[in-house]
């Protein structure tokens, strides 16, 4: 009797695994948001810039600009114009090999910039600098995978919009 149960084990764990790959998958595939995946309407004119348009998303990231030394720890400028009709939020960015960028709110009297639970806030209509005193911020640690271009691929993941993927070019210090 003890015989049969490491037989059944195997190919219920075997299933188990299936069932959760496949889900997974599926769930991948899903827009975070009630718009289409915003990286499937992307075009970008050099690297730097990108312009998302799909469904009622507008907007357009340009001079995005990876600040890094030699260990790969700088920062991310670039300004954000959003003209979705709605607020937007930048929730997270991502570099290659698991990078994560630390987002740090800006001081606005409107709250253009400010960081919340839900992310660095764009208000629709407005345009956001990112990397200057007093504007918000996108602080990189330990980033891995600068081409020989220069370019470093990045996804921002915003409330709306959902992911974006362009290549930022890289200026060393």
């Amino acid at each position: 009797m003890t015989d049969t149960i490491p037989r059944v084990r195997i190919p219920l764990a075997a299933s188990l695994s299936v069932a959760l790959a496949v889900l997974a998958a599926g769930c991948a595939g899903s827009p975070s948001s009630p718009h289409a995946d915003a990286s499937a309407a992307v075009s970008t004119g050099s690297p730097g810039h990108v312009h998302v348009g799909v469904g009622d998303v507008d907007m357009t990231i340009t001079d995005a600009v990876a600040h890094l030394d030699r260990s790969g720890d700088g920062s991310l400028s670039m300004e954000v114009r959003n003209d979705d009709g709605v607020p937007e939020h930048l929730g997270m960015v991502a570099t290659p090999d698991g990078g994560r960028g630390e987002l740090i709110g800006g001081k606005s009297a409107k709250g253009d910039g400010s960081l919340s639970t839900a992310g660095i806030l764009l208000l629709s209509g407005t345009t956001v600098s990112f990397g200057d005193k007093g504007d918000p911020r996108v602080l990189l640690h330990g980033v891995h995978g600068v081409t020989a271009a220069h370019t470093l691929a990045v996804v921002l993941q915003f409330g709306v919009a959902g992911l974006v993927r362009f290549q930022a070019r890289v200026a060393w210090s």
